[in-house]
């Protein structure tokens, strides 16, 4: 049974650290995609100093993360449908069970690009490169007896629905935001999708919200409007890279969500359904519809490869 999209007032916060909320992981494995810098880096940091082993996917090797006890990277390309492949292959013939799956990789707001597919690149890197490799890692996830799934999404779902008469921007003017918040509700939508089926086999899902960090992949989206947003905000506006991935971590291993899954999270708790797409906090009625997740679904195992259970 789905759980109820509604706080559980956890006791935590905005301005909790990933290290605060981190669960029981040790001798667990995990797989954090864009798991060498930014927000990814600190879920991957608070995971394996609580005991993890932790296998990043990224593009290309990374000190930040060289020489990290139980660490290991290896080459994943989420655009490259081979390179996922790839990444998979390598960790099923390791014969490990795979406890956590932390979607942290994207990108953000860029030009119009496509993959060799054809693809919107926003929506092909941050939805169905992730949707792939969950497919390929079922096995793995299955085996852990007790797996938990985690698409870190964004408040920028607010921008729109998926639309699925245009979803890779073939007929209207390009928007990188609402391509991005198209992306970002797709993240929802799958994990929603994703719990209903794994719930049988042991396997919950979630999705979330980090807030906001000013990281690489900010200023990659905002470019000199930066310093506007920034002072905006101000310096209370903004996450450390620490309170950002706390979300992911608590999704990824906090007992609190035991025997829950399918929702939508923020500041280390269950997110409010928030109608306003004004308005940067909670959840829109439009990533948390069942019937858009089953289409996504369908069209995500059209566009990329079947989720065999």
């Amino acid at each position: 049974m789905a759980s109820k999209q509604a706080p559980i007032h956890s006791g935590f916060g905005a301005h909790t650290e990933a290290h605060e909320v981190v669960g029981d992981v040790a001798g667990r494995i995990a797989i954090v995609t864009g798991g060498a810098a930014g927000i990814g880096l600190a879920t991957t940091r608070a995971l394996a100093e609580a005991g993890a082993t932790v296998i990043v996917g990224a593009r290309s090797s990374s000190s930040s993360v060289a020489g990290m006890p139980r660490v290991e990277v290896v080459a994943l390309d989420l655009l490259d449908p081979a390179s996922i492949d790839a990444f998979v292959g390598r960790f099923l013939a390791s014969g490990r069970p795979l406890h956590m799956l932390i979607g942290n990789a994207g990108i953000m707001a860029k030009s119009l690009t496509r993959d060799a597919r054809g693809y919107e690149a926003q929506f092909a890197t941050n939805h169905l490169g992730h949707f792939q490799l969950a497919a390929r890692l079922w096995p793995a996830l299955r085996a852990a007896s007790g797996a938990r799934v985690v698409a870190v999404s964004s408040c920028g779902h607010r921008h729109g629905a998926v639309d699925f008469e245009d979803t890779m921007s073939e007929r209207r003017p390009y928007d990188p935001w609402l391509a991005y918040g198209m992306s970002k509700t797709a993240n929802a939508l799958f994990a929603l999708a994703l719990d209903r089926r794994g719930e049988a086999h042991g396997v919950r899902a979630f999705s979330l919200h980090p807030g906001t960090i000013d990281t690489g992949l900010l200023s990659r989206a905002f470019g000199p409007e930066l310093d506007e947003l920034r002072a905006r905000l101000g310096p209370d506006g903004f996450k450390t890279a620490s309170q950002g991935a706390a979300t992911s971590v608590w999704c990824a291993s906090s007992a609190q969500l035991a025997g829950m899954g399918g929702v939508y999270c923020e500041d280390c708790d269950i997110a409010a359904p928030v109608a306003d797409p004004e308005l940067a906090y909670g959840v829109k009625p439009w990533a948390m519809d069942p019937e858009a997740a089953e289409q996504l679904w369908g069209a995500s195992e059209r566009w990329t490869v079947p989720f065999t259970m």
